[in-house]
């Protein structure tokens, strides 16, 4: 697949997404001719499966896949109504998943899903390190002030250590020389 072709398909995958009661979705009917099915029942075939391995992921199909209905023109200015579904990017992806690899439509929105799902593990892994830091920062703060108010009423760095290891093993269920470790090790990424 050529790289303006990926360019395009790229864009128009964004440019049938709409937004249903707060959720980013998309049509089922838009999306079949933009991942190669030319008939509804063979790329309805699809859906089926996609359904089956969301519910075989433990996942509520029905939050995935909506049924609705919409009305199409038809000549003579006659209209009819069929069933669409809109599908979340999670049933997108597993529409993509179940699809045809032959396809280079299904093959694009099969490395599409890949790239955009480690995308948003990246962000999310962001946002928790931010978090994970700004907890730090406050822990820290917190233990030079529950430091100083013990250090006036008497208690020395001693009974300071054993209070602040009884904290660590309320918390973390490890003693403060095992988290001290097991900090090390995550930073290293590797442990002996």
């Amino acid at each position: 697949m050529k790289s303006e072709e990926i360019k395009e398909l790229f864009s128009q995958f964004e440019e049938i997404v709409s937004e249903y009661m707060g959720v980013e979705c998309w049509s089922a009917r838009e999306l079949q001719g933009l991942l190669g099915y030319s008939q509804w029942r063979n790329f309805e075939n699809i859906i089926e499966k996609a359904k089956e391995s969301c519910q075989n992921a433990g996942q509520e199909t029905s939050l995935h896949f909506a049924e609705v209905s919409k009305t199409i023109q038809m000549p003579n200015n006659a209209e009819k109504e069929i069933i669409d579904i809109l599908l979340t990017r999670y049933a997108c992806y597993l529409v993509a998943q179940n699809g045809d690899s032959r396809k280079e439509e299904i093959a694009f929105a099969q490395n599409y899903f890949a790239v955009q799902t480690r995308k948003a593990e990246l962000v999310e892994k962001r946002l928790l390190d931010y978090e994970r830091v700004k907890a730090r920062a406050k822990l820290a703060e917190t233990e030079k002030k529950l430091s100083a108010i013990l250090y006036e009423r008497g208690v020395d760095e001693k009974d300071f250590g054993i209070i602040r290891s009884k904290g660590d093993q309320a918390l973390f269920k490890l003693s403060t020389s095992a988290l001290k470790k097991e900090t090390q090790c995550s930073r290293k990424s590797s442990c002996s």
